[in-house]
């Protein structure tokens, strides 16, 4: 059964993926950072959506779907997306480079940091968008 984006089963999905897969591994060695997900109400959406992410030198060491953001009050990064702009984003129909600089994925964190790392943000995209097969 395929885990339909979003929910716990997806996020879990996508930590194995992360975990598993030898390419992300390679490209996001001296990744550190850890990323807190908003998923604002759009669409098929009725509320707002918040999961969370720690990226460690190509792995996945923890996940958390729907935490309160006061448990993790200073991310690395921040990320902010309309439900249907993410969508797109995991379902290949919008670059991800192109929603950050048109704002339709807002990143608050070390841009810097960010953009030395092009190619591991975008494998991170790449493993998503391999364990999204279904969107509600």
């Amino acid at each position: 059964m395929t885990a339909i984006f979003p929910s716990e089963e997806w996020l879990k999905g996508l930590e194995a993926k992360l975990n598993s897969d030898t390419k992300y591994a390679e490209i996001a060695k001296t990744w550190e950072g850890d990323l807190f997900f908003f998923i604002e109400p759009e669409g098929n959406l009725k509320e707002r959506l918040t999961f969370y992410l720690d990226l460690y030198h190509g792995t996945c060491r923890k996940i958390e779907y729907k935490p309160d953001p006061a448990s993790y009050p200073k991310p690395a990064f921040t990320l902010t997306s309309s439900y249907n702009n993410i969508t797109d984003v995991l379902t290949g129909k919008l670059n991800p480079m192109t929603a950050m600089m048109t704002m339709k994925l807002k990143v608050n964190g070390s841009m810097a940091y960010m953009m030395r790392n092009v190619p591991t943000v975008l494998d991170f995209v790449r493993c998503a968008q391999e364990v999204t097969k279904e969107v509600l």
